[in-house]
């Protein structure tokens, strides 16, 4: 008996996402025989214009679902631009039906938007996770390459909705049938969903002085408040001259500018992926001061934060 997963494309969903979702139930079907069927729907049923300009034709608009099937929800860009009673009322109904329900990317804002991750684990692409925090703070958020959590599902996209398929083939029909179908991606291992979503700090920032690597997690992990160059010395046990002896030498920088420069990216996240307003991301990024965080901003990325938030997250003006 085939099992069906349909996946819902939010305008700007992130193809690399998709795709990466569906050719492993493909493959998987070449090696079985029809294990899988894959449906595309659409808010309306029309095509879908993806995030790199691709269009995709859907083959339904909303419609019901038997218990036992698995929807996705690909979004990418600006997640909940397209998110409206109707769409929120037909997730909820799926639930209530029995389906299991999932995201990929930014599809966690949605289902989170109605109401549907309360009490579940639940993952999503590394560079959304901040904002994602920011608006549902009661939610469990993790960096885990995907989650399956009952009947939720979530991935941080990209390649990672390779490795959530790969797990669910796994489970579904056994590891040798996941290795056959990862060799046809020419993969060299499947990632356990606790595979880091991120580069380590060491091959990001390419250092190998485990103490710079570890004093730059802590300040990846306190934006708000964030800590002194004091604090941070300490807690890799060093003074504060041999922290900045560090920085020099590995980096080329001084502990405070590094450290202004990962809130500042953390900053311009939460302008282009949430409606906080600026006064808001700046407390939320260790601000205290709004002019201070607007000079800091313009100086980084040429634009204050008000203009930048004008921009859509692919990085095109709009018009």
């Amino acid at each position: 008996m085939s099992q069906d997963f349909y996946f819902l494309l939010m305008p700007g969903f992130s193809a690399i996402g998709f795709i990466s979702a569906i050719e492993p139930l493909r493959v998987a079907n070449r090696f079985r025989g029809e294990l899988y069927r894959w449906h595309v729907l659409s808010a309306d049923g029309g095509p879908v214009l993806a995030s790199n300009g691709m269009s995709l034709n859907a083959d339904a608009a909303l419609e019901p679902l038997k218990k036992g099937a698995t929807l996705l929800v690909v979004a990418g860009f600006e997640p909940l631009k397209f998110v409206n009673p109707l769409l929120a009322h037909w997730l909820r109904r799926l639930d209530h039906d029995g389906v299991t329900l999932g995201g990929i990317d930014t599809g966690s804002f949605v289902l989170a938007e109605a109401g549907l991750l309360d009490g579940h684990r639940v993952t999503l692409h590394w560079e959304a996770i901040d904002a994602f925090k920011e608006s549902y703070p009661q939610l469990s958020v993790t960096q885990e390459l995907f989650e399956i959590d009952r009947r939720r599902i979530t991935s941080a996209g990209g390649t990672a909705s390779i490795d959530l398929m790969l797990d669910l083939i796994a489970q579904a029909h056994g590891a040798e049938l996941a290795v056959q179908v990862s060799e046809q991606f020419v993969l060299g291992r499947i990632r356990p969903r606790k595979d880091h979503q991120r580069m380590q700090i060491a091959t990001r920032y390419g250092i190998s002085n485990k103490k710079l690597v570890q004093v730059i997690g802590e300040m990846e992990q306190h934006s708000e408040p964030p800590l002194s160059t004091l604090e941070l010395a300490d807690s890799i046990k060093v003074t504060r001259r041999q922290l900045e002896r560090l920085f020099r030498l590995y980096l080329s920088d001084t502990p405070s500018n590094f450290y202004l420069g990962l809130r500042l990216e953390k900053a311009r996240q939460l302008l282009r992926q949430t409606d906080m307003s600026v006064l808001e991301v700046s407390i939320a990024c260790g601000f205290e001061s709004p002019s201070y965080f607007t000079r800091s901003y313009r100086a980084r990325f040429t634009r204050c934060p008000r203009e930048d938030r004008r921009r859509l997250g692919d990085g095109r003006e709009v018009v």
